[in-house]
């Protein structure tokens, strides 16, 4: 048996921070940094290497995409970033180029590999990767996005501030798409194990459906406000990309929101689309997804109105 490898194409920030989030936690016995920039992607591989001393052993090489030949999981995070002001469905028509071109040589030098895509809009990305990889023969199964677990934690996060919680212990999701139209399921979200709505912060009332919306805001426009300060987001979703890496590769059965294409999720959605829904990741990509997740009305509402801006995104770059 070889050693697990996982190769991560575009060296930018995130790649970088998804590279020194799995060496620091021990994800992989070998990285694989890739990128067309070979000054970048050379200083990123020395800066790592000069760190080993402190992080569980492993291999760093660099290279193109030969280098990534061979790999178990290959996190493709190359493509423009977001700009101040800018969704990142506003990035379809530029990045949607570099998936046609990256995807199909990955498969066929990686024939078992897992592609994770983290370039933005992730799930209409991880949609078009999934079509590309079917037409070669490669299971849809294997071609997962990132999707909302970052946004997930982020909601986590706020709430647990809020609630005077700890983060651990706060279990709430946001699915759909990685973006301006995701969703909170609030019906289902609780701390410990009572429901969110009657979890009463010390001396205060349950937080109210204002105070709720207020959480979310804060999380779909936390990319713009560290957009806006520091020009990238980076360190979360590098430890977002670690956490997916480590549940592939450890084969954990691990319930996340990850984006995947899918033809229906329970009665919410009956027509093909990738977002995020909660779905058991292992060593062979999405296991299943948890179709019995409860929803209200409401969020059955918004999840089919995310979903189709992301199909009509994808139809203009298909």
């Amino acid at each position: 048996m070889g050693m697990d490898t996982v190769a991560i194409i575009g060296m930018g920030n995130v790649g970088a921070a998804c590279a020194y989030a799995m060496m620091i936690g021990g994800v992989a016995a070998r990285y694989v940094l890739a990128d067309i920039d070979e000054a970048k992607r050379h200083a990123h591989a020395l800066d790592l290497r000069h760190g080993q001393q402190f992080a569980p052993p492993c291999q760093i090489v660099e290279g193109g995409l030969d280098a990534a030949a061979g790999c178990d999981i290959a996190v493709i995070t190359a493509g423009a970033k977001q700009r101040p002001g800018e969704t990142r469905l506003d990035l379809a028509a530029r990045n949607s180029a570099i998936v046609r071109e990256i995807v199909p040589a990955v498969l066929e030098k990686s024939p078992g590999a897992i592609v994770l895509m983290v370039s933005n809009p992730v799930d209409v990305l991880t949609m078009q990767a999934a079509h590309l990889a079917e037409r070669r023969g490669t299971p849809r199964e294997r071609i997962i996005g990132s999707g909302t677990v970052l946004d997930s934690s982020r909601l986590r996060r706020l709430l647990a501030d809020r609630l005077g919680a700890a983060v651990g212990d706060v279990n709430a999701l946001i699915v759909g798409e990685h973006g301006d139209s995701s969703i909170a399921l609030w019906s289902s979200a609780t701390v410990g194990s009572c429901p969110l709505r009657s979890f009463r912060p010390a001396g205060a009332p349950p937080l109210s459906d204002d105070d709720l919306q207020a959480v979310f805001r804060n999380v779909v426009n936390a990319a713009y406000e560290i957009i806006r300060g520091k020009g990238a987001t980076s360190l979360a979703i590098g430890l977002a990309v670690a956490r997916i890496c480590s549940a592939i590769l450890r084969n954990e059965h691990a319930v996340l929101p990850v984006s995947s294409l899918f033809d229906r999720f329970g009665e919410a959605l009956d027509q093909p689309v990738a977002c995020s829904v909660p779905t058991v990741v292992g060593r062979a990509g999405v296991t299943r997804i948890v179709h019995e997740q409860p929803l209200s009305p409401d969020e059955l509402g918004r999840l089919r109105a995310s979903a189709a801006i992301i199909r009509k995104a994808y139809q203009g770059i298909a």
